[in-house]
């Protein structure tokens, strides 16, 4: 035997490709979508005196609601009316995600 790639060793190296597939499937991606980036200018990851509250672990829903009550005028703004704005529902969704996933924060905490 030559020790190359036998029919039997083939099939058991694709058979312990899966598990680490689908485990990896389920993990959030440590690149940021597209835009997220530019949050952490304002939202930094640990709230300081004066700056806005972090994004790190508030649930998804609530900075969709927030995003969208930005963009629609029915939540107050100085800028995030206009941010808000040039992000698509696609867009906004990814960014929400993302945040919510990194976990770290107090989820009581307002935008």
């Amino acid at each position: 035997m030559t020790g190359g790639p036998t029919p039997l060793r083939l099939a058991l190296a694709l058979l312990g490709l899966f598990p680490a597939a689908a485990m990896a499937a389920d993990l959030p991606s440590s690149d940021p979508p597209p835009g997220a980036s530019a949050c952490s200018g304002c939202h930094a990851p640990a709230a300081s005196d004066g700056g806005m509250a972090p994004l790190d672990g508030r649930p998804a829903e609530d900075i969709v609601a927030s995003m969208r009550g930005f963009r629609s005028g029915t939540l107050e703004a100085t800028v995030m009316d206009r941010i808000a704005k040039g992000f698509t529902d696609e867009e906004t969704r990814a960014i929400a995600d993302w945040y919510a996933a990194r976990g770290g924060r107090d989820a009581a905490a307002k935008p």
